[in-house]
């Protein structure tokens, strides 16, 4: 199974590789111009989802403009089963929303793999009401496969400017075996991580080719490291106040 799986996981990273090559270069031109106009990028995301929005923030080797959104009860720490039965309930993003900085010139990664739940929708909306170029990824083979929860029909899918597709299978577990009743093993983190740090390293590229000095994080187990990132953090602070 060790081998299946790493098999599998490679067959997903290459099918989004070769299919959303475009919808990914997209995303890094929005980010890209996002940053460069004094932008920030922003990232939500309920239980597993929002590990990806911690992977790319405060990361040695990433950019410093990113802001995950943390709404802890929508997390795994206070309850497991709590937080998926918050995400499916409309109406709930409204408690947080209102304390949300969207911008104009912003871009919002919003990531729900099923992208049947409310609250990811509803956030999606905000951002995109609020003048934020609001980016999806999800699971559009998972999507289509289960009703919407939200209370207007509407999917993750159709409520962002961009959709990429991370191409998990439905239910996200990959592999099967023969004395194992249910599926096993998830690929939409591995595959979300991959994907949002080739957005952003496309992105730096294109900081770089345009002139632009492109805001990264050094690792701060490199001596000398700290000057350089709390110059960068105080650039920024005021609109990631967790930093």
């Amino acid at each position: 199974m060790l081998s299946d799986y790493f098999k599998r996981v490679k067959e997903r990273l290459e099918l989004v590789e070769r299919q959303e090559e475009r919808a990914m270069l997209a995303a890094a031109e929005k980010v890209s111009d996002a940053i460069q106009a004094g932008g920030i990028v922003q990232l939500f995301g309920c239980g597993h989802s929002h590990i990806l929005t911690e992977e790319v923030f405060y990361r040695a080797g990433g950019l410093v403009p990113v802001k995950p959104i943390f709404v802890e009860p929508l997390m795994l720490h206070e309850g497991a089963v709590r937080s998926s039965q918050l995400e499916r309930e409309n109406g709930y993003a409204s408690e947080f929303l209102q304390e949300q900085d969207f911008r104009p010139g912003d871009v919002v990664f919003v990531i729900s793999t099923s992208g049947r739940n409310p609250v990811p929708v509803d956030v999606a909306l905000a951002a995109r009401e609020k003048g934020a170029f609001v980016i999806g990824i999800t699971s559009l083979e998972y999507s289509g496969s289960q009703a919407s929860r939200h209370d207007t029909g509407k999917y993750l899918s159709d409520s962002v400017d961009l959709v990429i597709d991370n191409h998990s299978v439905s239910g996200d577990a990959i592999l099967s075996y023969e004395h194992v009743e249910v599926p096993f093993g998830p690929t939409s983190t591995v595959v979300g991580a991959t994907m949002l740090n080739a957005i952003f390293a496309e992105a730096i590229k294109r900081m770089a080719d345009s002139g632009f000095a492109p805001p990264i994080f050094l690792s701060g187990n490199i001596d000398g490291a700290d000057a350089h990132n709390m110059r960068l953090i105080e650039k920024y602070r005021e609109r990631i106040s967790l930093l």
